[in-house]
Protein backbone atom coordinates (compact mmCIF):
# COMPACT_ATOMS: atom_id res chain seq x y z
CA UNK A 1 0.00 0.00 0.00
CA UNK A 2 1.41 3.37 -0.98
CA UNK A 3 1.37 6.50 1.09
CA UNK A 4 -1.29 8.01 -1.16
CA UNK A 5 -3.52 4.91 -0.81
CA UNK A 6 -3.11 5.01 2.93
CA UNK A 7 -4.04 8.74 3.04
CA UNK A 8 -7.20 7.92 1.10
CA UNK A 9 -7.97 5.15 3.59
CA UNK A 10 -7.49 7.57 6.50
CA UNK A 11 -9.87 10.11 4.92
CA UNK A 12 -12.41 7.38 4.25
CA UNK A 13 -12.36 5.81 7.75
CA UNK A 14 -11.49 8.72 10.02
CA UNK A 15 -15.03 9.92 10.84
CA UNK A 16 -16.46 6.43 11.11
CA UNK A 17 -13.75 5.20 13.50
CA UNK A 18 -13.91 8.38 15.55
CA UNK A 19 -17.68 8.04 15.97
CA UNK A 20 -17.30 4.40 16.96
CA UNK A 21 -14.52 5.15 19.46
CA UNK A 22 -16.44 8.08 20.91
CA UNK A 23 -19.54 5.94 21.51
CA UNK A 24 -17.41 3.48 23.48
CA UNK A 25 -15.12 5.88 25.36
CA UNK A 26 -17.51 8.82 25.83
CA UNK A 27 -14.56 11.23 25.63
CA UNK A 28 -13.49 13.22 22.56
CA UNK A 29 -9.76 13.33 23.28
CA UNK A 30 -9.58 9.65 24.11
CA UNK A 31 -11.53 8.80 20.96
CA UNK A 32 -9.15 10.91 18.85
CA UNK A 33 -6.17 9.18 20.48
CA UNK A 34 -7.74 5.78 19.84
CA UNK A 35 -8.25 6.51 16.13
CA UNK A 36 -4.71 7.79 15.83
CA UNK A 37 -3.36 4.63 17.47
CA UNK A 38 -5.38 2.48 15.08
CA UNK A 39 -4.04 4.35 12.05
CA UNK A 40 -0.49 3.93 13.35
CA UNK A 41 -1.07 0.18 13.71
CA UNK A 42 -2.59 0.02 10.24
CA UNK A 43 0.38 1.91 8.77
CA UNK A 44 2.80 -0.52 10.41
CA UNK A 45 0.98 -3.44 8.80
CA UNK A 46 0.49 -1.72 5.40
CA UNK A 47 2.18 -4.57 3.49
CA UNK A 48 -0.33 -7.09 4.87
CA UNK A 49 -3.50 -5.00 4.42
CA UNK A 50 -4.07 -6.41 0.92
CA UNK A 51 -4.55 -9.84 2.49
CA UNK A 52 -7.73 -8.72 4.30
CA UNK A 53 -11.14 -8.85 2.60
CA UNK A 54 -12.31 -5.68 4.33
CA UNK A 55 -9.89 -3.12 5.73
CA UNK A 56 -12.95 -1.27 7.03
CA UNK A 57 -13.98 -4.27 9.15
CA UNK A 58 -10.41 -4.77 10.35
CA UNK A 59 -10.09 -1.12 11.39
CA UNK A 60 -13.46 -1.21 13.16
CA UNK A 61 -12.54 -4.36 15.07
CA UNK A 62 -9.15 -2.92 16.01
CA UNK A 63 -10.86 0.27 17.23
CA UNK A 64 -13.36 -1.67 19.32
CA UNK A 65 -10.64 -3.80 20.93
CA UNK A 66 -8.41 -0.79 21.59
CA UNK A 67 -11.26 1.14 23.22
CA UNK A 68 -12.24 -1.81 25.39
CA UNK A 69 -8.62 -2.15 26.52
CA UNK A 70 -8.58 1.55 27.42
CA UNK A 71 -11.75 1.20 29.47
CA UNK A 72 -10.29 -1.78 31.31
CA UNK A 73 -7.13 0.16 32.10
CA UNK A 74 -9.15 3.10 33.41
CA UNK A 75 -11.28 0.81 35.54
CA UNK A 76 -8.19 -0.88 36.95
CA UNK A 77 -6.54 2.46 37.75
CA UNK A 78 -9.71 3.79 39.34
CA UNK A 79 -10.17 0.67 41.44
CA UNK A 80 -6.53 0.74 42.46
CA UNK A 81 -6.83 4.32 43.67
CA UNK A 82 -10.16 3.58 45.30
CA UNK A 83 -8.82 0.49 47.07
CA UNK A 84 -5.77 2.38 48.34
CA UNK A 85 -8.02 5.09 49.68
CA UNK A 86 -10.31 2.54 51.32
CA UNK A 87 -7.27 0.79 52.80
CA UNK A 88 -6.01 4.07 54.27
CA UNK A 89 -9.45 4.81 55.70
CA UNK A 90 -9.68 1.33 57.21
CA UNK A 91 -6.18 1.37 58.70
CA UNK A 92 -6.31 4.87 60.12
CA UNK A 93 -9.41 5.40 62.25
CA UNK A 94 -10.28 8.90 63.34
CA UNK A 95 -9.37 10.01 66.87
CA UNK A 96 -13.06 9.81 67.78
CA UNK A 97 -13.25 6.21 66.53
CA UNK A 98 -10.09 5.34 68.45
CA UNK A 99 -11.54 6.78 71.64
CA UNK A 100 -14.84 4.91 71.17
CA UNK A 101 -12.97 1.67 70.49
CA UNK A 102 -10.82 2.04 73.63
CA UNK A 103 -13.91 2.85 75.65
CA UNK A 104 -15.81 -0.18 74.31
CA UNK A 105 -12.88 -2.50 75.07
CA UNK A 106 -12.62 -1.10 78.58
CA UNK A 107 -16.34 -1.61 79.17
CA UNK A 108 -16.21 -5.18 77.84
CA UNK A 109 -13.24 -6.05 80.05
CA UNK A 110 -15.08 -4.60 83.03
CA UNK A 111 -18.18 -6.66 82.22
CA UNK A 112 -16.07 -9.83 81.81
CA UNK A 113 -14.33 -9.18 85.14
CA UNK A 114 -17.72 -9.08 86.90
CA UNK A 115 -19.14 -12.24 85.30
CA UNK A 116 -19.91 -15.31 87.39
CA UNK A 117 -16.65 -17.24 87.70
CA UNK A 118 -17.42 -20.09 85.27
CA UNK A 119 -18.63 -17.62 82.61
CA UNK A 120 -15.52 -15.52 83.05
CA UNK A 121 -13.20 -18.55 82.75
CA UNK A 122 -14.88 -19.91 79.62
CA UNK A 123 -15.06 -16.51 77.88
CA UNK A 124 -11.39 -15.89 78.55
CA UNK A 125 -10.33 -19.33 77.35
CA UNK A 126 -12.48 -19.33 74.21
CA UNK A 127 -12.77 -15.71 73.06
CA UNK A 128 -9.64 -14.11 74.48
CA UNK A 129 -7.08 -16.93 74.40
CA UNK A 130 -8.68 -18.64 71.39
CA UNK A 131 -8.67 -22.19 72.71
CA UNK A 132 -10.77 -24.85 70.98
CA UNK A 133 -13.78 -26.44 72.66
CA UNK A 134 -11.81 -29.63 73.17
CA UNK A 135 -8.97 -27.78 74.91
CA UNK A 136 -11.44 -25.99 77.19
CA UNK A 137 -13.16 -29.30 78.03
CA UNK A 138 -9.77 -30.71 79.11
CA UNK A 139 -9.04 -27.67 81.32
CA UNK A 140 -12.48 -27.37 82.93
CA UNK A 141 -13.64 -31.02 82.98
CA UNK A 142 -17.00 -30.00 81.54
CA UNK A 143 -19.12 -31.85 79.03
CA UNK A 144 -18.75 -30.24 75.58
CA UNK A 145 -22.52 -29.60 75.32
CA UNK A 146 -22.54 -27.97 78.76
CA UNK A 147 -19.57 -25.90 77.69
CA UNK A 148 -21.38 -24.67 74.57
CA UNK A 149 -24.48 -23.74 76.58
CA UNK A 150 -22.40 -21.97 79.22
CA UNK A 151 -20.45 -20.05 76.57
CA UNK A 152 -23.68 -19.02 74.85
CA UNK A 153 -25.13 -17.79 78.16
CA UNK A 154 -21.93 -15.90 78.98
CA UNK A 155 -21.92 -14.18 75.61
CA UNK A 156 -25.61 -13.29 75.96
CA UNK A 157 -24.92 -11.87 79.43
CA UNK A 158 -22.05 -9.76 78.07
CA UNK A 159 -24.16 -8.56 75.14
CA UNK A 160 -27.06 -7.62 77.41
CA UNK A 161 -24.83 -5.74 79.84
CA UNK A 162 -23.09 -3.91 77.00
CA UNK A 163 -26.44 -2.98 75.47
CA UNK A 164 -27.61 -1.65 78.86
CA UNK A 165 -24.52 0.52 79.01
CA UNK A 166 -25.11 1.79 75.47
CA UNK A 167 -28.76 2.52 76.25
CA UNK A 168 -27.84 4.41 79.43
CA UNK A 169 -25.15 6.31 77.55
CA UNK A 170 -27.61 7.36 74.81
CA UNK A 171 -30.04 8.46 77.53
CA UNK A 172 -27.36 10.61 79.14
CA UNK A 173 -26.50 12.17 75.77
CA UNK A 174 -30.16 12.98 75.14
CA UNK A 175 -30.52 14.57 78.57
CA UNK A 176 -27.33 16.56 77.99
CA UNK A 177 -28.69 17.84 74.66
CA UNK A 178 -31.93 18.94 76.33
CA UNK A 179 -30.05 20.77 79.09
CA UNK A 180 -27.70 22.51 76.67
Amino acid sequence: MTRSDFNDLVRQLNRKLFGYAFRILQNQEEAEDAVQEIFIKLWKMKEKLNEYNSIDALATTMTKNYCIDQLRKQKHIYQGEHNRQDYQNITSPSPHEQMESREAIEILHNIIDHLPHIYMVIIRLRDIEGLSYEEIVEKTDQNINTLRVTLSRARRFIRDEYNKYQYERRGIKQIARKVL
